[in-house]
Formats: C-alpha cells, structure tokens, sequence
C-alpha cells in the first residue's frame, strides 16, 4: 500500500467534472494522469495521490489556457458536489466550531497540508501549511482558500470579513482575481499561507445548520479518520515536547531523548514525513510570540524569555523574520 499523501477523490473529481464538461479534455487524457477510469472518482471513499492530483491540475491549467482556473472553481457553490466534510462544517452549531471542524477535518481532503489556527489578540489567523515544497500546488491551494471563503459567505454571511490573506507563493499574474474574491490587503510571497478574520465570529450560530445531519456525518467522517494512516506523529510529539520545554531554548538532542530515540533517528523521522526539527521549533516560537506580543501581558524582554531567547535583540531579529514588523510595531498595530 502507498505511503504517500492523498487527496479525497471529491477535490479530483470537481476539477475532472469542469474539463470534461467543458470540452477541454477527453476521458483517456483523464486516466492518463490518474492511472484509473474517471467514475471511479465517484467513490465516496476514493483517495488519489497528491502528486498525480497536482498534475492534473498543471495539465488543466495548460488546456484551459487560464492560471486564475483554481480561483474560479472554488466560487463555484454546487451542494450536490461538495465532499462531506463541507456539509459537516457549514451544519456546526457556530463558526467557532466549524473551524474546529475544518481543521480537524482536513487530512481527509489533502494529507499534505497541515492546518492550524492562531489567536492574534481579537483575530484568529487559520494557517495552511505545506511541510514537502514540491507538493505545493498553487492551483489547488487557490481552490481551497476560494472556496472555504466563497461557501463561508454564502452558507454563513454573505459580507463575512477577511481581514489579511497571505499566500506561500508569488504574484502568479492575475491578481485582480484575489481582490475581487477575497477583499482584504494581500502578501504574496510570504512564506506560508494564511487568512485572518474577527475572533468575535467564533461565537456566531451557523444560520443553516442541522444537528442531525452533522451527526450522521461525523459518525461515517469518523470511521474514514481511522482508515487513513496516521500522519505525521512525529512531528506533532516534537510540537508538543518543544512546547512544553519552553522556556529552554529548543534543543533537538533533548527533545530526541523525551522520544528514547537518537539525534539521527529524529531527524531520519522527520525527514520522511517532510519536517524539520528547526522549522517545527520555529512554528511553535511563532505561534507563541504573536499571541504573546499582542495580547501584551508581558514585556517584550519577558517575552524572549518565555521563547528561549538569551536576550531581546535575538527574539526581535527572529520576530521581523516572522512578520516583516518589530515586536514593538506588531504590538501597536494590533492594539
């Protein structure tokens, strides 16, 4: 059985259903890519991996002729064709609980993006992070983030606020699509993916939901859960260890004995599950220090502390690295 990352066949099939019915391609340039007849994507517990779901989309890109192509679709709201994690979603009892239901959620969609969520004094930031760079897909990463706010506005509200989207990739060209989808500043380039919204939406009841049909699903979504391999556990114990050490500056020989294995197993570990010890310490600082600096109950020297910093000047160059602003300046800014 592959060990590599999956999709859920659902995400495949919208984009196979577009270039079929279009007329941009023909079933056997589908299988091509696939290695498997297209109906066999209708299967509920279909997955493809995320490799020859990727190259399908680079080759839709090339018939259509039109790079914003993952913008476009995921505006496109069709019920009958969204996998069961939106249904399990847009039927939570509030957005706060949706969004626990979307990260949760997620490894069912792609394996190979990460999600978390961020408290940044009174917004939430919702990462999307993708450890193996080569399978960064900037179609399909423009497909979820249109669709997760597209089907938001119209499930939800439809003048829900994005406040900041910050995308992994470059300016791919069409960026006046991002303006006119999303209606917030925009960063390209920034490293990782991101969107910010108001964290008083957390409390919102969701207009349209049924507990029912939430319960029904998440008793099947469940059963899926247990069925994929578990993912990257590794990296979640070293999160988790790195976190708990803090204030000690992160050290991988000591998080590597908590986990009775040597330097070099940890790293071989990690390594095949597309982390590294220094990126995964670095999140963890990160994450900490933006809830710190803005939520201001420390000083900004209390704060190198309580992130393993040996003085201020580190955890500031560190911060700019981060953010782009100085401690101090991203502590204005959010007050």
């Amino acid at each position: 059985m592959t060990t590599s990352p999956t999709v859920n066949a659902s995400s495949t099939l919208a984009l196979v259903h577009h270039l079929l019915s279009r007329g941009h391609a023909t079933e056997s340039m589908i299988q091509s890519k696939l290695g498997f007849p297209s109906r066999e994507l209708e299967d509920p517990d279909c997955r493809v991996p995320v490799a020859d779901h990727n190259a399908l989309w680079r080759l839709a890109i090339t018939l259509t002729e039109d790079p914003a192509l993952g913008l476009r679709l995921g505006e496109v709201v069709d019920p009958d064709r969204m996998g069961l994690m939106s249904h399990i979603v847009f039927n939570s009892d509030t957005v706060g609980h949706a969004l626990d239901e979307y990260l949760r959620l997620h490894r069912l969609v792609n394996e190979a993006v990460h999600l978390y969520k961020v408290r940044e004094g009174d917004r939430i930031r919702v990462i999307w992070h993708v450890p193996d760079e080569s399978l960064y897909c900037v179609p399909d990463m423009d497909r979820t983030l249109s669709a997760a706010v597209t089907r938001a506005r119209h499930f939800i509200h439809p003048r829900l606020a994005i406040e900041q989207l910050s995308l992994g990739h470059e300016d791919p060209g069409y960026r006046a699509h991002y303006e006119r989808i999303f209606q917030c500043p925009l960063t390209f380039g920034a490293g990782e993916t991101s969107l910010c919204f108001p964290a008083d939406y957390l409390e919102a009841p969701l207009p349209h939901r049924n507990p029912y049909v939430h319960s029904a699903l998440t008793t099947h979504v469940n059963r899926l859960l247990k069925q994929l391999r578990p993912r990257k556990t590794v990296a979640e114990r070293v999160r988790r260890i790195v976190s708990r050490q803090l204030p000690r500056t992160p050290d991988v020989d000591r998080v590597a004995s908590a986990l009775n294995m040597s330097r070099q197993t940890l790293y071989r570990k990690l390594k095949k599950e597309g982390e590294s010890f220094q990126n995964l310490a670095e999140n963890v600082r990160r994450e900490r220090a933006l809830r710190y600096v803005v939520e201001g109950e420390y000083g900004l020297s209390e704060v190198a502390f309580l992130l393993g910093f040996s003085e201020l000047s580190a955890f500031s160059r560190a911060f700019k690295r981060w953010t782009g602003e100085t401690p101090g300046q991203y502590r204005t800014r959010h007050r």
